[in-house]
C-alpha cells in the first residue's frame, strides 16, 4: 500500500469543513487560549440549547470525561461498573483505575451494543453504574436502562462518543444518562484533533463537576464572584480543552448539518452498492448502518476471511480496519480474571470491517471501495 499514490484511499482523513482557521486566528487575537475561553463557551452553550443537554463541559478527549464521571461517583475499592465488553479501553480504564470491578456484558446478536436483557442479572449491591456504549451511533435501549437504573438507585452513564446527533425516542442521546460524554477524536463526525466533553445532566454532580474540572478548585465560582478567592477543595486534574482546539471544533459544529449529510450519504451509497453480496449471505451489515453516518462496517464469514479482505483491500490502496478488541478477553483483564464467553462480543471481534469514511469522501471514492469488496467476493467464489 502507498500512500502517496493518487488515487490511494484512506480509513479517516480530517479536514477543514468551514471557518476553522479563521476561528483559530481569532482566538489568538482575542489573548485568551487556555480553557473555557471565548470559543469554549459557545461550543458548550450550543450543545446545551440545540440538543437539551444538562452542563456541558469540554475536556481533552471523552476518555479524560469519563475519568470525570469516576471521580463524581467517588468510585473506589470493590464497586462494580456494568459494560460492554466491545468498547474501546478508555470505557473500562476510566473506572478501573479508581479500583472498580469491570462487569462485562455481552453483545446484543445483532449489533455490538450491550445486550440489555443481560444487564440487570449482572447488578448486585455492589454495583455503582451502568456505562451504556451507543456503538456507530446505533442507540442502546436507554428506556430499558433508565428503568433499571432507577429500580436499583444506580447511576446511568452513556459513553456516546460515536453518538453526536442522533435522537431516540423524545430526545437525544447524552440527554438519557445521568452523565454522558462525547468524542471529538479526529475520527469523529466533528472533531478537533483531541478533544471530548462531559454532560451533567443530574443536577446532583453538577458543582463538584466543575470542581473536578478546574483541578479541584472552585475557581468556576469565583469569576462568578461566589467566593472572594479561588482555592483547592477536592480532587481534580487538568481537564479543560484548548482555546484552539475549541475554536476549530466550533467551526465544525456550525457545520454539523452538512457533515451528517454528506456521511448518511455516504453510508447509503455503501448499502445500496454491497446490497447484493449481503442478498447473498457472503455478507452482513445494519441497515441504515449508522443513524449519523459515523461508521460503516461489515461482518464477514469468519476472522480469516475477514484478514484477507482487508489484505486485499490494502494491496488495492485502500485502508480498511478491524475494530475493538473484546475487553473480556484481553491481558490486562484476564490477569485477575478467569476466562469466559461472550459469544456475540467475539463475533464482531473476529468478523466485523470498517470501511473508510470520512467527510470529504467523494462517490467516486465510495464507488472505488464498492468495486473491490465485490471484487474480492467475485474472486473468492470463483475460487471456491
Amino acid at each position: 500500500m502507498d500512500n502517496t499514490l493518487p488515487n490511494f484511499i484512506p480509513f479517516n482523513k480530517p479536514g477543514i469543513v468551514g471557518k476553522e482557521l479563521d476561528y483559530i486566528q481569532d482566538a489568538v487575537k482575542r489573548g485568551h487560549l487556555s480553557g473555557n475561553g471565548f470559543y469554549a463557551k459557545k461550543c458548550q452553550n450550543l450543545f446545551e440549547e440545540k440538543y437539551k443537554f444538562g452542563k456541558c463541559l469540554l475536556t481533552t478527549s471523552c476518555t479524560d470525561a469519563l475519568e470525570m464521571c469516576a471521580l463524581l461517583l467517588n468510585v473506589k475499592q470493590g464497586d462494580e461498573v456494568i459494560m460492554p465488553s466491545y468498547t474501546f479501553v478508555s470505557t473500562a480504564n476510566a473506572f478501573a483505575l479508581r479500583g472498580a470491578e469491570i462487569v462485562f456484558v455481552d453483545s446484543e446478536e445483532s449489533n455490538p451494543n450491550m445486550a440489555v436483557s443481560q444487564v440487570e442479572k449482572a447488578i448486585t449491591k455492589n454495583t455503582k453504574a451502568i456505562v451504556a456504549v451507543h456503538y456507530a451511533g446505533v442507540p442502546c435501549q436507554m428506556e430499558v436502562l433508565t428503568a433499571l437504573a432507577k429500580k436499583h438507585n444506580i447511576v446511568l452513564i452513556e459513553d456516546a462518543a460515536q453518538a453526536i446527533d442522533v435522537k431516540y425516542q423524545d430526545k437525544y442521546l447524552g440527554a438519557w444518562g445521568d452523565l454522558a460524554t462525547f468524542s471529538f477524536h479526529e475520527t469523529k463526525n466533528i472533531q478537533c484533533g483531541e478533544g471530548g466533553m462531559l454532560v451533567v445532566n443530574n443536577p446532583q454532580f453538577k458543582e463538584r463537576a466543575e470542581i473536578l474540572w478546574e483541578k479541584g478548585t472552585n475557581r468556576q465560582a469565583f469569576f462568578r464572584g461566589q467566593v472572594d478567592k479561588y482555592r483547592w477543595v477536592d480532587l481534580g486534574s487538568s481537564f479543560l480543552l484548548s482555546e484552539l482546539n475549541a475554536a476549530y471544533l466550533f467551526a465544525q459544529i456550525e457545520k454539523i448539518d452538512q457533515i451528517m449529510t454528506w456521511r448518511r450519504a455516504i453510508c447509503a451509497r455503501y448499502e445500496k452498492g454491497l446490497k447484493r453480496l449481503k442478498d447473498q449471505s457472503l455478507i452482513d451489515f445494519p441497515e441504515p448502518s449508522s443513524p449519523n453516518g459515523h461508521l460503516f462496517y461489515l461482518k464477514i464469514k469468519n476472522q480469516e476471511q475477514r484478514e484477507e479482505l482487508i489484505n486485499y483491500l490494502k494491496s488495492e490502496n485502500i485502508l480498511s480496519v478491524f475494530h475493538y478488541q473484546c475487553l473480556h478477553k484481553s491481558p490486562f483483564f484476564l490477569k485477575n480474571h478467569p476466562d469466559k464467553t461472550l459469544s456475540n462480543a467475539e463475533g464482531f471481534e473476529d468478523t466485523l470491517v470498517r470501511l473508510p469514511l470520512f467527510n470529504s469522501m467523494t462517490e467516486e471514492e465510495t464507488s472505488q471501495v464498492i468495486s473491490k469488496v465485490k471484487d474480492f467476493f467475485n474472486n473468492m467464489k470463483i475460487n471456491a
